[in-house]
This record gives structure tokens, sequence and C-alpha cells, in this order.
């Protein structure tokens, strides 16, 4: 079994959180807003609740993406969240929450993803003690 090496990346960040309707073309329409204006969005998650939905977001350039948020309309909600990029190998993920239940941190949501055969995976965390979890190295 492959050893996981290290946290190569971890900071805070901003999650936006926009409520929006469960239906066709919702996140085709924020995610092509935000692109017209050269706003990537690094890491992201749709969940449904009933015939409502979330999108949630973090983005590489924060205010740019509010600016076009809000002169459209498009309401949301800003959380704190880390970010962290870790290697892309089995156990990474289970290492790096041990440290955090260590530390008596709570992870309260989180979401990420890896391709395969690439070396570093991203992973979204909301948690009870931010900058605690910051501090965090595996």
């Amino acid at each position: 079994m492959a050893e996981a090496k290290q946290v190569t990346f971890s900071r805070k960040a901003k999650q936006l959180s926009i409520n929006c309707e469960d239906r066709p073309g919702t996140l085709s329409r924020v995610a092509k807003l935000l692109g017209k204006w050269d706003v990537n969005i690094v890491a992201m998650s749709c969940a449904p609740l009933g015939v409502q939905g979330t999108i949630h977001i973090v983005v590489d350039n924060l205010e740019p993406a509010k600016n076009v948020l809000d002169r459209e309309h498009i309401s949301y909600t800003e959380q704190d969240v880390l970010h962290v990029e870790m290697e892309n190998l089995p156990g990474s993920l289970g290492g790096f929450a041990e440290k955090m239940a260590e530390q008596n941190i709570n992870i309260t949501t989180a979401y990420g993803s890896a391709v395969k055969g690439c070396r570093k995976a991203t992973v979204i965390f909301k948690v009870s003690d931010l900058d605690g979890a910051a501090r965090i190295r595996y």
C-alpha cells in the first residue's frame, strides 16, 4: 500500500453557496457567467433539497466572482473553508482527517476530486476550527 507523503497546499478559502432551483441549466448558467468574466471554479458541489438546490463553489478569484453574482442578482452566502491539495494516494484523505480528529476538529462538510493518474487531489473542508485545521501538516 502506498503511503501518503504530505499536504502540499493548505489554505483558508471562501466558499460561495448559491441557493437555486433544482432544474436543468442552473449550474450551466452560473458556470458560464463566471467563465465569461475569467473566474475559474476550482472546486464545486451541488446538492438538491426538494425542489431547491445548492451550488457550493470555491473560485480562484473571489471578488470578481462576487461582482458577477451581484450584477446578475444571484444571491449567495459566504463560508470559510479549508482548501487542501494533497497527494493523490491511498490513505492521504484518511491521514489528514485523522490529524484533524487528533486536534478535536470536527469536519462538518467535505467534498473533493482527484483524476486517476494525477499526482494531486483537491478537497474542501468545512470544519469546527478553521485556524487549527489550517496549521495541520501531513
